[in-house]
């Protein structure tokens, strides 16, 4: 394995995302119908397979006063499955969760600056899992020769990006979860997860540590006030298990108010069972939002038409607040099941309660000019009314089972990178 400086990475595609929409009447800045990233610079190789210093796709925040400039957020770093059980195999363990500043240039994006997620110490942070009692997630962390990896209370599987008015960062995660408090350089402020055992000791419902492992709060957005976190659940929590939820269309959104840290939860009901489900949530106002739900699956001309990259207009206004006052680990019962275990519209009907309403907004299979061809939509960014903004997740440019290889896209052979489409859309969205 030959180790490369990572910090020479020289341009990435992006677009944006508007964390907090306080401003919908955009300059008229020209937008390319899509942006890719050109020579991503050489993390590592493992056994002659190259690891790029990509995967800024997990969620990206635009500059609210420089409309040019953009963050992008990575996750933990470059893994892929192992061949035991819930294992991981990270090729770069020493990797550090980051925040890259850059600028839109033609159809493409320059890197400016990398912002290092960093603990209260000032120490860095890493991608690695955490202990029991600090979020773990059962996985168990190798590194490329099959050594055991040691477990971080400063793990950090990064997936959703807010930024604040005061240009402070918050960052969701798939870990505890995590919702994590950053200054304009990193530096952790606070650290608030189902356990109350970061710095400031502050708790999110206990419920959320049922979160399927690699599935966590992937993503995160601020409202427009600036008052409230509002985080989607990539998939069903395993509550009260795996089992009882098989076939559960139910997906959790927590809004989290700031200042005094109380919590309503919403639930959202994906379009079918075992997506990878929900990746990305954009304030619109401060009860409506767009999430991102998706598929694994890369598309073809072949199988397009059976693809899911869709992006939807969600109104909490008018949904049922499930909270549970007693902050039970299985959250409020109803008829003595879990909302997982409700797992459909008519059942939770049944028992009094309104999922969020949602509206499709934008089809990736059929509302861009070409094929889009990647697996992993991650990111969404609001333009302005008319306009979005979708990035992928290019994972490195690696994939596998137990043994690395290139991430290839099936339709174009190429190894995949950060690409970020620009969706006109066909109903305003205000």
């Amino acid at each position: 394995m030959k180790i490369l400086l990572h910090s020479s990475l020289s341009i990435i595609a992006s677009a944006l995302i508007l964390g907090s929409c306080t401003d919908h009447d955009l300059p008229a800045e020209t937008y390319p119908e899509k942006a890719e990233a050109s020579n991503p610079s050489l993390l590592t190789e493992v056994n002659g397979v190259k690891v790029y210093n990509g995967g800024f796709g997990s969620s990206i925040v635009q500059d609210p006063n420089d409309h040019a400039a953009f963050y992008l957020l990575t996750d933990r770093g470059p893994n892929i499955d192992g061949s035991v059980a819930n294992s991981k195999v990270f090729a770069s363990p020493g990797f550090v969760p980051q925040i890259g500043k850059f600028r839109l240039i033609g159809d493409q994006l320059v890197l400016e600056k990398t912002i290092l997620l960093k603990n209260e110490n000032g120490n860095n942070l890493t991608g690695l899992p955490n202990p029991a009692g600090f979020g773990s997630s059962g996985e168990t962390a190798l590194d490329v020769m099959g050594n055991t990896l040691p477990n971080s209370v400063d793990g950090i599987d990064s997936e959703g990006l807010a930024m604040a008015a005061d240009g402070t960062f918050w960052v969701s995660d798939e870990y505890g979860p995590h919702l994590v408090h950053f200054d304009a350089t990193g530096k952790t402020i606070e650290r608030i997860n189902p356990f109350g055992n970061g710095k400031g000791g502050r708790k999110i419902p206990l419920v959320f540590a049922k979160r399927r492992p690699n599935r966590g709060m992937e993503g995160l957005t601020i409202t427009p006030d600036g008052k409230t976190l509002v985080g989607i659940m990539q998939f069903p929590l395993y509550n009260p298990s795996s089992p009882a939820i098989t076939g559960s269309l139910v997906t959790r959104i927590l809004a989290y108010d700031i200042a005094t840290g109380e919590s309503k939860q919403y639930v959202y009901l994906i379009d079918k069972a075992n997506l990878q489900a929900n990746s990305e949530i954009a304030a619109i106002s401060n009860t409506t939002f767009l999430v991102l739900e998706r598929d694994g699956e890369y598309a073809t001309n072949a199988n397009k038409s059976t693809v899911i990259k869709k992006v939807y207009k969600i109104d909490l206004s008018a949904a049922t607040d499930i909270s549970d006052p007693a902050n039970t680990e299985n959250g409020k019962l109803f008829g003595g099941l879990t909302v997982e275990q409700l797992k459909d519209a008519s059942t939770l009907s049944a028992n009094g309660i309104t999922p969020v309403t949602k509206t499709l907004v934008a089809d990736l299979m059929t509302d861009i000019p070409s094929l889009y061809p990647h697996d992993k939509a991650e990111g969404i960014a609001i333009i302005n009314s008319t306009t979005i903004a979708i990035a992928n997740d290019d994972d490195f440019g690696v994939v596998g089972v137990g043994t690395y290889m290139s991430k290839i896209l099936p339709s174009t052979g190429a190894v995949d990178r950060n690409t970020i489409y620009f969706v006109k859309l066909k109903q305003p969205l205000w």
